[in-house]
């Protein structure tokens, strides 16, 4: 009864649908289990959002993280009741004292608080006992804590290798877990999972807002069958243990349609694997929600306007310019255009652009897909990196035959990006015809709004010593501090936005690339024609409450401030 009504419950709230809630109820017909705990086995529901809705159904409150119990204090109250060990693991509960005095309060937080074992278990103890619902990953991680883990070779017999990575891998405690680190990766908007083994326990790691955070630790002897568990999920050969390899896949996890890519490199202690998370969000943002201003959408929008050339995007991995020039390729998109994008991998689907996927394991790199591309009848042409000469030289070529071509290059600096196409040997004259603009970009952690507090009096007149010569602010000054809270995890800060520098393809510029000029001189010829460095862009971020100033060093670097306050 209680199944039936938490499955119509589900429905009515739009957490499942009819036909996901069938397959659940037919697995529990089949093997048993609860209905909730096998909707977040296939991924239909987040654990969450089902002890959510479980804590509503059972007035029962959720296990708050501050009520976390240690593993001293678990193991102690099992030491005073000489309970064993294995019986809590199998009942996927933990219990303790809150206080080491005799008689404080019994809390227990479990999976399944009304599992009747446990109920009869609790009511032995002659004590009040407060219920908590936890998640799978909560009690695991304190259980393992005790001293718990089994060798699962051990229990393979004699199976081959291979074979006995596949049976880890459908286990059901091992499914539980890597559906476990999904959901807590989308629920924290984490960009990618790190597993990461070492000598006696692995790791896994969630890079939120450009930063790593450890959020489980798991015995060494569970992570074979969690890497066969990851690496069947992606295509990938489990018995190869010796190569790196790469695999991608499509998975429904936490309720949510998500694509994988996923990367595996043999380490001392085995394979270390991340898993780049490629949400499939039906929403591109917006120029000014990427922390473009008004004045930067302006430069950035009339680049893109012109008929023909090169616009070029510059910056590390994971700074955000595959976004950036998806919002503008949406711009061009007017139905008059045919816009055609080769990529490594197609990261969004833009309704009306023809986007190519690169392989390079099957001879479909980035320039021999630009050079089919051409026989395409484009107008523009997206190309996800210039990373070799034969991409770059392909590219102007095709900027000098009539078309826009937009691409992103790794370099530290926008300007830097012009001296990268010549040691390219892109030849200098044909550079100077074709360059339109050359954009740079970092991405920076927005502060937190529920915690960021004003800086203080000395803090300010120490930031408005620091403003750069010649950078625009506007408006009064409103610094603030990081502070932290249980919105933002206690980083102080909650998601990210854009810096940017733009410098403009003007005559004196132009004169200057074909000449092969140095960075330097580049750069003191884009400044006479209004550029602004990303730290002058930062600064003005920060100073408007943005971002923290620390934040804007810590991602443009420490010795791009001097230089940029040194104006031209």
């Amino acid at each position: 009864m209680q199944s039936a009504r938490l499955g119509e419950l589900l429905l009515a709230r739009g957490l499942v649908s009819e036909r996901e809630l069938a397959d659940a109820l037919a697995m529990q017909q089949m093997a048993g289990g609860l209905l909730g705990q096998l909707l977040i086995r296939i991924g239909a529901v987040s654990e969450i959002e089902l002890l959510k809705l479980l804590s509503e159904q059972l007035s029962i409150p959720v296990l708050a993280a501050g009520e976390a119990p240690t593993a001293g204090q678990v193991g102690a109250f099992l030491a005073e009741i000489r309970s064993p060990l294995p019986w809590w693991i199998a009942r996927q509960a933990v219990a303790w004292r809150v206080g080491e005095v005799a008689g404080a309060p019994i809390v227990c937080a479990a999976v399944n608080p009304y599992d009747p074992a446990l109920a009869d278990r609790l009511a032995q103890l002659g004590e009040p006992v407060q219920l908590r619902l936890a998640t799978n990953a909560a009690v695991t991680g304190v259980l393992e804590s005790l001293g718990h883990g089994t060798d699962p070779a051990a229990e393979a017999g004699a199976a081959s290798e291979t074979a006995r990575l596949k049976e880890l891998a459908l286990e059901t405690p091992v499914i539980d877990f890597v559906n476990g680190c999904f959901a807590e990766a989308l629920s924290r908007r984490a960009s990618d999972i790190h597993v990461e083994p070492f000598a006696d326990h692995f790791a896994v790691r969630l890079r939120i807002d450009g930063q790593l955070l450890t959020v489980r630790t798991a015995p060494r002897s569970r992570f074979d069958a969690v890497c066969s568990r990851i690496k069947l999920l992606s295509g990938m050969d489990i018995g190869e243990r010796r190569l790196p390899q790469d695999g991608r896949q499509s998975i429904r996890a936490a309720g949510q349609e998500l694509d994988l890519r996923i990367s595996s490199l043999p380490s001392v202690w085995g394979e270390s694997l991340v898993l780049r998370l490629l949400g499939r969000s039906d929403r591109l943002p917006k120029l000014s929600e990427l922390g473009v201003s008004e004045a930067q959408q302006a430069q950035l929008l009339a680049l893109v306007d012109k008929p023909n050339g090169v616009v070029l995007v510059s910056g590390p991995t994971g700074s955000g310019k595959t976004t950036t020039i998806y919002r503008l390729l949406v711009h061009l998109n007017n139905g008059a255009r045919k816009i055609v994008t080769v990529e490594d991998p197609v990261e969004f689907e833009l309704p009306g652009v023809v986007q190519v996927q690169a392989r390079s394991d099957i001879g479909l790199s980035f320039a021999a897909g630009l050079r089919s591309i051409l026989r395409q009848d484009p107008d523009v042409i997206m190309i996800g990196e210039i990373r070799d000469q034969e991409t770059a030289r392909i590219a102007v070529q095709a900027a000098l035959t009539g078309h826009l071509v937009i691409s992103t290059i790794h370099t530290n600096s926008a300007l830097a990006a012009a001296p990268r196409l010549l040691d390219l040997d892109v030849e200098p004259f044909l550079l100077a015809d074709v360059l339109r603009g050359l954009v740079g970009q970092r991405l920076v952690r927005r502060l937190c709004p529920h915690c960021a507090a004003p800086s203080d009096a000395d803090r300010v007149v120490a930031y408005e010593a620091l403003r750069p010569r010649d950078a625009e602010v506007c408006g009064g000054a409103n610094w603030r501090e990081p502070v932290g809270c249980p919105q933002c995890a206690g980083t102080g800060y909650l998601g990210r936005l854009g810096l940017y520098e733009i410098a403009l393809a003007t005559p004196a510029l132009e004169h200057d690339v074909r000449h092969r000029a140095a960075e330097e001189q580049l750069t003191r010829t884009a400044r006479a024609g209004g550029f602004a460095s990303l730290f002058e862009d930062g600064y003005a971020k920060a100073r408007a409450g943005a971002t923290s100033l620390g934040e804007v060093r810590r991602a443009v670097g420490g010795e791009v401030a001097p230089a940029a306050m040194a104006g031209a």
